[in-house]
């Protein structure tokens, strides 16, 4: 009897994840998510964060376009680019996000309420912006190996980007409970600026605009910690 070698498969390893995805979440997709969206996303290419950032909407105004007053004020802070079509807020959107940062607590709640277990990965905007930087001077980078090559006799400590954000997520979401909340609860809510003047417009950009600095000067922080 003969007995034929099969050849183990090769086993082909996990892709390595070159940006983290973050998910911004309004009502209608048409104001403070996309604003956010933008700022985020500028930020993060200024300092060299690897982001990507996209927004929908729990009620999303499909078809429509980002206001003129969000626009022009995504501009005036700094966004490089202001097209935007309005997505509705899915399931599979809140899957594949690493992180989500919603306008309100009602918001967080319909997040959640579409996925149980996104609950730690789920914060709002001035929630996150308020908690990030304390922890992102504390976080301990996560080392992995790279394998030898013919210029480099034994394996070398690589220190992967995406790695260290996920690890600051992590200590972010551990900390929540411990955190002080803010004096009145409705700090962590972000005003719905749709109809209303534009002294609303310009109190909502700023306060949009100060988060969004916050969360990506965290994560410069972290990120240079591991160098």
């Amino acid at each position: 009897m003969t007995h034929s070698l099969v050849e183990p498969a090769e086993t082909t390893p996990p892709a390595r994840e070159l940006t983290l995805k973050v998910l911004v979440v309004c009502t209608g997709n048409i104001c403070r998510s996309p604003l956010a969206e933008q700022l985020l996303r500028a930020k993060a290419e200024a300092l060299g964060i690897p982001l990507t950032v996209t927004s929908a909407g729990t009620r999303a105004m499909v078809g429509r376009h980002m206001t003129s007053e969000a626009a022009a004020l995504s501009l005036h802070y700094g966004a490089l680019n202001t097209e935007h079509s309005p997505s509705q807020l899915t399931e599979a959107l809140v899957a594949q996000a690493d992180l989500i940062l919603t306008a309100t607590r009602e918001h967080r709640s319909e997040v959640v309420s579409l996925l149980p277990k996104s609950v730690r990965k789920t914060f709002t905007l001035n929630q996150f912006a308020r908690m990030v930087p304390t922890l992102a001077n504390l976080v301990e980078p996560p080392i992995s190996l790279v394998e030898p090559v013919e210029t480099t006799p034994a394996q070398i400590p690589l220190v992967e980007p995406v790695e260290t954000l996920k690890t600051l997520l992590s200590k972010t979401a551990e900390a929540r409970s411990l955190v002080q909340p803010p004096a009145a609860l409705t700090d962590d809510d972000i005003t719905d600026p749709y109809k209303q003047p534009q002294s609303v417009y310009d109190a909502v950009a700023a306060e949009i605009n100060q988060a969004a600095t916050a969360i990506v000067e965290s994560f410069a922080a972290a990120l240079n910690r591991s160098k």
